[in-house]
């Protein structure tokens, strides 16, 4: 047996995927039947708890902004063949610059202080990232390892800051900073809720990385050197430019995503902010088969899936886990069907 490259009809490029969200759906509603419960059941309450209500579609939308940012840093990543493993580094980052600056060391209105803290989050999380490209480009080093192990030490950069510069004295001795002023903070789209300017900002993000992987020259040559880096730079293509500025924009979507979760959402920073949001960014981006429009869909999906088994679980004793289980489940299947599209498996 082995596998041939081949084109796939648009029936196939469709099917394969809906194919993989159905066994992923399958493989749970075979868990809650071991639980004991009915699988329609849950899966209604599930859905009730994540678009059922005003609330309800509002908190899957809250919980889908830092996933599209995220999901948007990995597409642009992977789409150049760099594997960026350390969004989650990324937000951190992203959301120690929103803290540094946006505390009282700057002192300007909104409209000013808002978009500079941005853009200084986005330089950092660029640089963050910036490190591991150029030690793939220069000597080797697979950023694989490098960009997965930036996890931990920023975490950990994070706890000593928690504990040290940035703990806020009036916290009551908890590892937490102080919250950011008035004027640093996103607006909320609607009264007493949590949704906050970010989602649209995110929405806007997800439109100008399909612009620019669609129409830009950077994006053809993102594109070519994702497909043959040999082949791009024979063509005249500067693959380590290219992925260099890869890096910078990658890293800079991802903290954003720290951005926008403390100053639009927490308006502090603790080192529990992210639950994850950097790694299920991979989950969100590969769904989306690295689309960035199709980033935004599949953030939605994955969100509605956690806050929705949220709720059921409230409702019926199955533990939320199994929204862990079904995005997992999802990935692999879908990565299944990515290959099926791509090949076809001869038997020899």
């Amino acid at each position: 047996m082995r596998l041939e490259p081949r084109i796939a009809s648009p029936a196939q490029t469709i099917l394969y995927p809906v194919a993989a969200f159905a066994a992923t759906f399958a493989f749970a509603a075979l868990l809650v039947l071991m639980a004991g419960v009915s699988p329609l059941g849950v899966f209604r309450l599930v859905f009730l708890g994540a678009a059922g209500s005003q609330f309800a579609l509002l908190e899957t939308l809250t919980r889908a902004t830092p996933l599209i940012f995220t999901g948007l840093a990995v597409t642009v990543a992977f789409r150049a063949k760099l594997w960026n493993i350390g969004a989650e580094a990324q937000l951190y980052i992203g959301a120690v610059v929103t803290v540094v600056l946006g505390t009282g060391a700057v002192a300007a209105p909104s409209w000013v202080l808002v978009p500079l803290i941005a853009l200084a989050a986005m330089l950092a999380g660029g640089l963050l990232l910036l490190g591991p490209a150029l030690l793939k480009t220069r000597f080797g080093v697979d950023e694989v390892v490098t960009t997965l192990l930036l996890n931990f030490i920023v975490l950990l950069f994070v706890s000593m800051l928690l504990e040290g510069p940035l703990k806020d004295p009036m916290g009551l001795g908890w590892p937490q900073s102080q919250r950011v002023v008035a004027e640093a903070q996103w607006p909320r789209l609607v009264q007493g809720k949590r949704l906050h300017m970010g989602f649209p900002v995110a929405i806007l993000a997800a439109l100008a990385v399909w612009l620019m992987l669609a129409r830009s020259v950077l994006g053809y040559e993102m594109r070519a050197v994702g497909h043959n880096a040999a082949a791009a730079r024979f063509a005249g293509i500067p693959v380590n430019r290219v992925l260099a500025l890869t890096a910078l924009i990658s890293g800079g979507l991802a903290a954003l995503g720290g951005v926008s979760e403390v100053s639009g959402l927490k308006g502090n920073l603790t080192l529990d902010l992210s639950p994850g949001f950097g790694y299920t960014g991979i989950v969100v981006a590969m769904l989306a088969l690295l689309h960035p429009l199709g980033v935004v869909a599949s953030a939605i999906f994955v969100a509605g899936i956690f806050v929705g088994a949220d709720a059921m679980s409230r409702a019926v004793g199955v533990p939320s886990y199994i929204a862990d289980v079904m995005t997992a489940t999802a990935l692999l299947t879908m990565g299944t069907a990515i290959v099926f599209t791509r090949y076809r498996i001869r038997w020899r």
